[in-house]
């Protein structure tokens, strides 16, 4: 198996780790685990506390989409995928890539913003989730999103490279 290829297949199945631990996640705090969910805020506690009902449909509609995308990123490279047309494959792995480091992205600068006194913390976020989000859930997004373009971007290099050859 060459460099290239293996380098796929580990990227798919790291995005696909990601993915199922983060919807893992999501299920946890739908199912009603309390653990860590003082480090997402104030509000998001609050509302998973109360078993919120819109909070808790939220939580396991999240935990579902988390697990299709980690489907999707696996189906690069299992031979299942190849039933998808890929090409629309491809489309979805770079959008999810793209809309997952965004959102880690645009959420990391803002709360950097809310740290250095730039712009105020909200009282739904707390000051005390505030380093939670920096140090660990902002991150963690902008990792997500980067498995995701990385496995795109290795499986479209493979694409191209076969295309070539004579």
């Amino acid at each position: 198996m060459s460099v290239p290829v293996r380098l796929t297949i580990q990227l798919a199945y790291a995005a696909c780790a990601w993915a199922l631990a983060f919807g893992a996640v999501s299920f946890f705090w739908a199912a009603g685990g309390q653990l860590g969910a003082s480090t997402l805020g104030v509000r998001l506690e609050e509302l998973g506390a109360a078993r919120d009902p819109g909070f808790v449909a939220l939580l396991w509609a999240t935990g579902a989409l988390k697990v299709l995308c980690g489907l999707l990123a696996l189906a690069l490279v299992r031979p299942w995928g190849r039933a998808l047309p890929r090409r629309g494959l491809l489309v979805a792995i770079w959008g999810i890539g793209a809309l997952i480091t965004l959102y880690g992205g645009a959420n990391l600068v803002q709360h950097v913003l809310m740290a250095s006194g730039a712009v105020s913390t909200p009282a739904g976020l707390g000051s005390e989730a505030l380093p939670w989000h920096l140090a660990l859930w902002d991150p963690v997004w902008v990792v997500g999103g980067l498995l995701f373009l990385a496995a795109a971007r290795q499986e479209s290099a493979a694409r191209q490279r076969f295309a070539r050859r004579p």
